[in-house]
């Protein structure tokens, strides 16, 4: 029997599978969707996909450099337990490694990539999800490249629940970039530098501050000139070269870096789980639930 796209989407959708092994899993039963699930079962490679509609919000992130090349990445975990595991840690260290070689620029990319010879990162992920027991996850990656005379910064904070990396340009010391990767995962800005808020951004904050001042009763000759004076702040606070360095209050990043020789070029941050639902947790009922079944 053909194996179609429609039968490979719905034998995933099923499973949670990745879409070669849905498609050999197919072609091994013939086309019986029900053997397939049985097969992938059998494989392990189902396992840790009946628990699909579980949210896996906990997790790591680790980066990876070679050469001229980093990346960073975040792998989910359902629970912070198995995040402490080690063989999670090496996981997510492996996933690091072998995003950067693929070359990949998105998620999907990557997981469609070879991790060994007959098998994707995604299938290894997957079978490593079966063997730890929990619904696992790479959520996102990120890839930077400098130039020659620039150097990264990377820093991990509690054990890696956030990461970061960052470019400096015109140094070789990493010292500097290492303690900016830091000021990053302390500090989180948004953005590098004010060129980078986008108008939109900064009028839609420009017009807030303005009604703020006139609703403090304040005239409105001088409203402009305290506006200037709120949209700095505004800047200091979300803008990296224009923080207070978090190791030497008496410099901004911008100018930290400038006294060593350098410029800031970019950085990216990364934190477990922001902008993800989590679960609450009662422990109790969940050991209750266990014992039950």
């Amino acid at each position: 029997m053909a194996v179609t796209a429609a039968m490979v989407k719905e034998l995933r959708e099923k499973t949670g599978a990745g879409m070669l092994d849905c498609k050999k899993a197919l072609t091994e039963t013939n086309g019986d969707m029900q053997a397939a699930i049985d097969f992938l079962r059998e494989k392990g490679i189902a396992k840790a996909a009946a628990k699909g509609d579980r949210i896996a919000a906990e997790g790591l992130t680790a980066v990876a450099v070679d050469g001229n090349k980093a990346t960073l990445v975040e792998v989910n975990s359902e629970t912070d337990f198995v995040a402490k595991n080690e063989k999670f840690q090496t996981l997510v260290s492996d996933v690091a490694n072998a995003v950067l070689a693929s070359g990949a620029t998105t998620v999907e990319e990557a997981l469609a990539s070879e991790f060994v010879a007959g098998k994707t990162l995604e299938t290894h992920i997957q079978e490593e999800a079966s063997t730890i027991g929990e619904k696992i996850s790479l959520r996102r990656i990120a890839i930077l490249e400098k130039a020659d005379d620039a150097v990264f910064g990377t820093y991990l904070h509690m054990g890696g629940r956030i990461g970061s990396v960052v470019i400096i340009d015109g140094t070789t010391d990493e010292t500097v970039a290492k303690d900016v990767a830091m000021h990053v995962a302390a500090a989180r800005p948004l953005y590098a530098t004010r060129d980078e808020v986008s108008a939109e951004e900064a009028d839609r904050e420009k017009k807030v501050l303005t009604e703020q001042a006139l609703n403090e009763g304040k005239p409105a000759n001088i409203v402009e000139k305290m506006i200037a004076g709120r949209m700095n702040k505004y800047f200091e606070e979300i803008c990296l070269v224009d923080q207070t360095f978090v190791k030497d209050a008496d410099f901004k990043v911008g100018k930290y870096v400038e006294s060593k020789g350098g410029r800031v070029n970019s950085f990216v941050r990364f934190e477990v789980g922001e902008g993800m639902e989590k679960r609450e947790e009662n422990f109790a009922e969940e050991v209750m639930n266990q014992l039950k079944k």
